[in-house]
């Protein structure tokens, strides 16, 4: 195996000198992996005056060489089913990664940084789950490690958070990153659809896929959350530390809810700080939930299968980044984005910005942090019931900052929306309110963005 040069482990990142050829090993050909190489023949002309040397695909691996010998785009490049052994050849610079999965394109990832390639993916899953140990094998060898394409496609938010806002302090990052669950709560919205009726449609459509898990119990969100949050906080968060509410549970009815109080719901990823008294920052949180959000918030107005992400740093305000969030081209420019800084740093010399976790916040869970919450009950249409129920929140010293009440026969639709307090106590207050007498049931649970 070939090891990282010991004046890149001491610090010197020395190029390879304008108008040398910057090697690539392209692992992966599906969607994104064949539109990578699309665009590096279509645009070479522009990518060499941008790098300051031409870039030189030495090889693309696949699973299955017989599949995919006879493509137009790989015809003249070497072609294998052995991924290691071409990450490992000395005419090779840079690596993509763009298979998928966690625990082989780990193996790989490792292995070509631990060789000094400099590594690209667009893996949400494998940077969520490994980040740190990949930085960290990144810097030992003294080589890049850009993920850009890992959130949201095109939308240029790791970018940002790496470098436009490196002088900045980020306070809340909240976002759409998955273009599925959009998509069918937009459909909802606008439509007046049932969730199965909507995710029939997005299949049918191709915006979910035969098994949507990952994307409507918030999987997908989940990676990426943890990876904002880690650039953003300079803490390192994992998948694990992240909390994941899907959408399953969305009805019609909590979408003709939410327009009657003029807000729309969204799957949301926060990743926020929590606070002392003196504004000093304690910990950090990150999660996944569908949320209510008001009308006149950026966010809502996000439709069809389109992401945005919505960062509130301290000098710079309120920001929010918009595009396609997923599909092949997209994020195929994402990683050719990031091929060229790589590159770039190949023949010039020099590193690119390394993760740099050293605030090292306490990672709390959701119970530890402030949120709101929209009840829907259905409860029993007699006197004393509302102020009974009202109890329960006040003796738990929770105010509410909105009651409203929907009579249905012999029963009543009672809906609750609560002041900020902790989630553990909000919780606690609705698993007591679904025991008591009165209540029929709890229809739904959705909190507000806060």
């Amino acid at each position: 195996m070939t090891v990282a040069s010991a004046e890149s482990r001491n610090g010197n990142y020395p190029g390879k000198g304008i108008g040398q050829a910057v090697g690539v090993a392209i692992l992966g050909k599906g969607t994104v992996g064949t539109e990578v190489l699309r665009l590096i023949q279509e645009f070479s002309e522009n990518l060499e005056h941008r790098i300051g040397g031409p870039l030189a695909v030495r090889g693309v691996a696949v699973s299955n060489v017989g599949k995919h010998k006879d493509a137009p785009e790989v015809q003249g490049i070497y072609l294998t089913d052995d991924a290691t052994e071409l990450i490992n050849r000395e005419d090779v610079d840079v690596v993509v990664e763009v298979i998928g999965g966690i625990d082989y394109p780990r193996k790989l990832v490792l292995a070509a940084l631990q060789a000094g390639k400099s590594v690209v993916t667009a893996n949400k899953a494998l940077v969520a789950a490994h980040g740190s140990e990949l930085a960290d094998a990144a810097n030992e060898a003294g080589v890049d490690l850009y993920y850009e394409a890992a959130v949201a496609a095109a939308i240029p938010v790791v970018g940002m958070l790496r470098r436009s806002l490196a002088g900045d302090q980020v306070q809340r990052i909240s976002g759409i990153v998955n273009g599925t669950t959009n998509f069918i709560l937009d459909a909802m919205a606008s439509t007046g659809a049932s969730y199965e009726d909507a995710l029939a449609e997005a299949t049918r459509l191709g915006y979910a896929e035969a098994d949507p898990t990952a994307d409507v119990e918030g999987h997908d969100a989940a990676s990426k959350a943890a990876i904002l949050a880690s650039m953003g906080f300079h803490t390192r968060v994992t998948f694990d530390d992240v909390y994941c509410e899907g959408i399953t549970k969305i009805t019609a009815e909590d979408i003709a809810a939410a327009k009657k109080s003029n807000q729309t719901i969204k799957l949301l990823a926060i990743c926020e700080r929590l606070y002392d008294e003196d504004g000093n920052t304690t910990a950090v949180n990150a999660r996944v939930h569908p949320t209510l959000v008001p009308n006149e918030h950026p966010l809502a107005s996000v439709d069809q299968s389109y992401n945005a992400i919505f960062v509130e740093a301290e000098a710079a305000g309120r920001l929010m980044f918009y595009g396609n969030g997923a599909g092949g081209a997209p994020t195929a420019s994402a990683v050719l984005g990031d091929l060229v800084g790589a590159a770039r740093n190949k023949v010039h010399g020099g590193r690119a910005p390394a993760e740099n976790p050293y605030a090292d916040y306490k990672v709390v869970g959701f119970d530890e942090v402030p949120t709101r919450y929209h009840v829907n009950m259905t409860v029993d249409d007699r006197v004393g019931v509302l102020a009974d129920l009202a109890r329960n929140f006040a003796d738990d010293g929770v105010s509410l900052s909105a009651v409203r009440q929907e009579e249905s026969g012999d029963e009543a639709h009672l809906i609750v929306v609560t002041h900020k307090a902790l989630e553990r106590d909000l919780r606690a207050i609705v698993q007591r309110l679904e025991e008591h007498d009165a209540v029929k049931a709890i229809n739904s649970v959705i909190r507000l963005d806060a």
